[in-house]
């Protein structure tokens, strides 16, 4: 019988053979060849083969209207799977564009993030590169594009490089609303940008910035705890390889590349390469300035990181990312009253902005002004919509009003191993608390368990204030090497 599907469905996401089966109306076996022999687009969590498989509806849909499949015939073999015809398909599924993508605040918390963002191409598109290696684009039987290059990450670049087309006036309408929103930094304004950098890429799909704002997204959806770095570093990769592949000569994508060479692959030679390459391309572009600064600042090259992010703030004086790591810079190169005063004038004006708080709290931490401390780690935490961070601080009110400082870490670490217990923290940060404690051989073994993990965190070891106190250690001199940072001074 033909394949009816409400329009309700073109945007929904199938979490088993099972469901992807009953999209066709057909059996598990069937759909399950069909990804074999007609790459049916069905994708897996990082993980291997055997990992959870998911699909998208409207990617399935395109998928049906880009192969001719009444050319083709099951194998005779298999009487319980009969073959599709374009004749069987409904032509009335519409394009999965979403016109006006609107989304609460509300939707971007990190218990919703999977459901409430309608990236439905963008987690086909970047998902399909990490799972499975292809990139469908879909339309009017045009058929795979191209494979996402696997080389190792030290590779840097895919060998291919496809011959960029002219820009479709409308993805890059598309594009720059979403940069719109990435600027504004905040858990649902990067689920609209996500929206957007999906959109422009379902219009033109060889269109290389809407890549690289995803790569952008994702690696912001990871610092504010809406996804696990595990979740988003790999789609970033994806993406951001997928936009310098599309355009060789975007300084956009080279930094964007860079950045999550560096945060998930560790490859710092990489990294600088890429960042070089991008500022060479174009010595105009923010944010390979930026970045590139705060990159310079987690191996220690502190005046060169001030240079870089001098450079980034002539390009863009507004900037209030740029201002509050610079306010970082300056806290690590021993002026914490400037940072501090920096960051203070940042909060009035922009009081939402998540950073600002953190940045606060760090500064505040590290010079024992826990009253103000607390201040700024309860507002980063209620401005990330992070529940555990909630609750972690709010035990840290408690700690200190019974015990002062030593009550208010014991706190913080009771439920941070909590958190960690369960896999819902970083160990990074359960030794961060172990080493202000004085507990150096606990810190130094969750540290351990860090890089086991290769959790991102760490790239913060070398310059991360709250574990000076186990700098002299030869197992922590270790670890800094082991990693790629340059040795300590």
């Amino acid at each position: 019988m033909p394949i009816v599907h409400d329009v309700k469905t073109a945007n929904r996401r199938l979490d088993s053979w099972k469901e992807i089966a009953a999209f066709f109306d057909r059996d598990e076996r069937t759909v399950k060849r069909w990804e074999k022999e007609r790459s049916l687009p069905v994708h897996r969590l990082p993980g291997g083969s055997r990992a959870r498989v998911f699909a998208f509806t409207s990617e399935l849909s395109r998928w049906m209207h880009s192969l001719d499949l009444s050319s083709r015939t099951e194998n005779p073999d298999n009487s319980d799977s009969p073959d599709l015809s374009l004749g069987q398909l409904n032509p009335q599924i519409p394009d999965p564009v979403v016109q006006n993508p609107t989304h609460d605040a509300a939707a971007a918390t990190p218990g919703n993030s999977r459901k409430s963002w309608p990236a439905v191409v963008a987690a086909v598109l970047l998902l399909a590169a990490v799972g499975t290696g292809l990139l469908l684009v879909g339309a009017h039987r045009r058929h795979v594009l191209a494979a996402v290059n696997e080389a190792p990450p030290s590779a840097g670049l895919p060998p291919k490089t496809l011959t960029a087309s002219p820009v479709d006036p409308a993805a890059q309408a598309l594009y720059l609303k979403g940069r719109y929103f990435w600027n504004r930094r905040t858990p649902a304004d990067l689920s609209k940008a996500l929206d957007f950098f999906t959109q422009a890429i379902v219009r033109d799909p060889n269109y290389a910035q809407p890549y690289v704002g995803l790569a952008d997204c994702y690696n912001l959806l990871r610092e504010f705890s809406a996804m696990p770095s595990e979740e988003a570093f790999p789609r970033a990769l994806a993406a951001a390889r997928k936009a310098v592949e599309i355009d060789d000569s975007s300084a956009e994508a080279h930094a964007s590349l860079a950045f999550v060479m560096f945060y998930w692959n560790w490859d710092i030679v990489g990294a600088e390469r890429e960042f070089r390459r991008a500022i060479e391309l174009n010595p105009s572009y923010v944010a390979a300035h930026h970045w590139y600064a705060t990159y310079l600042m987690v191996l220690g090259r502190l005046p060169e990181a001030m240079k870089e992010i001098e450079r980034a703030q002539e390009l863009d004086p507004a900037s209030t990312a740029i201002l509050a790591d610079k306010a970082l810079v300056l806290f690590h190169m021993g002026r914490p009253d400037e940072a501090a005063a920096l960051l203070k004038q940042l909060e009035a004006s922009q009081p939402a902005f998540f950073s600002t708080h953190k940045y606060l709290s760090h500064i505040y931490l590290s010079q024992r002004e826990y009253a103000n401390y607390l201040t700024e780690a309860a507002e980063a935490a209620r401005l990330s919509q992070d529940k555990r961070e909630v609750a972690i601080v709010r035990s840290a009110e408690q700690g200190f009003k019974a015990g002062g400082e030593r009550g208010m870490l014991e706190n913080i670490l009771q439920l941070q191993k909590k958190f960690y217990a369960e896999g819902q923290l970083s160990p990074y940060l359960v030794a961060r608390t172990s080493a202000l404690l004085g507990r150096k051989e606990d810190a130094l073994r969750f540290l351990q368990d860090s890089y086991r993990k290769h959790d991102s965190l760490l790239l913060s070891l070398r310059a991360d204030e709250a574990l000076l106190s186990l700098h002299n250690d030869p197992s922590f001199q270790k670890l800094v090497a082991q990693i790629g940072l340059p040795p300590l001074p």
